[in-house]
């Protein structure tokens, strides 16, 4: 059985597995921006607030809300990317399994869906908002007690 029959490629050919190997990979370092974001804003914020209550300046305990909401996009941005090349990955699979790939298939590895979307899923996620808005909780309350 040859590699490629009649333009249409099959589960073992190795330009499929080459295509599922790097979209695995891309699908990945998605997951692993998301987790650095979280990991970043956490020591930002955090070091906002030390400065904040070594100075004693409560009302600036309130700039920690900028990197909050700029890693809260951020990251919203790196876990809709993460599931729309999920769902390329799913639908590449679909179309294998219907033996339907073309060599046009193998070449792109693009996003599907609608991006904007996708953001606004993703910052309703389980794991982003309970994260951001203990984030935002917690500055909300070094701003009031601050001494």
């Amino acid at each position: 059985m040859s590699e490629q029959e009649g333009n249409r490629f099959h589960e073992s050919s190795e330009a499929v597995q080459a295509h599922l190997s790097i979209a695995q990979s891309v699908i990945q370092r998605m997951a692993a921006n998301s987790a650095s974001c979280k990991g970043w804003c956490i020591a930002v914020t955090s070091a906002i607030l030390v400065l904040v209550a070594d100075k004693s300046k409560p009302e600036y305990a309130l700039i920690a809300l900028i990197p909050i909401l700029l890693f809260l996009a951020l990251d919203a941005y790196y876990l809709s990317l993460e599931k729309r090349f999920r769902n390329s990955y799913n639908s590449f699979i679909d179309k294998l399994h219907r033996k339907g790939i073309e060599s046009s298939d193998l070449y792109a590895i693009v996003p599907s869906g609608d991006g904007l979307q996708a953001v606004g899923a993703a910052i309703l996620s389980f794991s982003v908002w309970p994260f951001y808005l203990t984030l935002l909780i917690m500055v909300f309350v070094s701003w009031r007690y601050i001494v």
